[in-house]
């Protein structure tokens, strides 16, 4: 199964696809970048900062900047990743930045349920730009 986080709230994505990868499916997920966090700009940006500045620099916890690491590890939290199953249905989700040609003309499913434009969600935040804020070196085309 392949998933376009295009305009897809995190969350509610991530739980779709930590189940579906539970029921033994292969998921990729295609533009990562894409995909929004709700809420005000200043809160997410508080959380991931709290979130940032709780590690030492030896020992962590380690928050990811890039796109695709940074959802990956959203659906992480999902899965009962310290168990066998919860890592093996890990290891069947990918997550990318953009769509990668292996995937170009191939049917991209969606969640409907996760599409911030059916919700009336005012306020959220791109990945893109809480991964830019983070420190993410993006080339210019995202």
């Amino acid at each position: 199964m392949i998933i376009d986080a295009t305009d897809l709230i995190v969350g509610r994505m991530s739980a779709f696809v930590a189940k579906q990868a539970l029921l033994g499916e292969r998921i990729d997920v295609v533009n990562c970048e894409k995909a929004v966090v709700s809420g005000s700009r200043s809160a997410v940006l508080d959380k991931f900062e709290q979130k940032r500045n709780r590690k030492t620099i030896r020992k962590g916890p380690y928050v990811s900047r890039m796109p695709d690491r940074f959802v990956r590890r959203i659906i992480r939290g999902m899965l009962p990743y310290k168990k066998e199953k919860g890592e093996k249905a890990f290891d069947r989700i990918m997550c990318h930045i953009g769509v990668p040609k292996e995937f170009e003309g191939k049917k991209l499913d969606s969640v409907d349920s996760a599409n911030v434009n059916k919700r009336e969600i005012v306020k959220f935040m791109s990945v893109n730009e809480i991964c830019k804020w983070l420190g993410a070196k993006l080339w210019a085309s995202q």
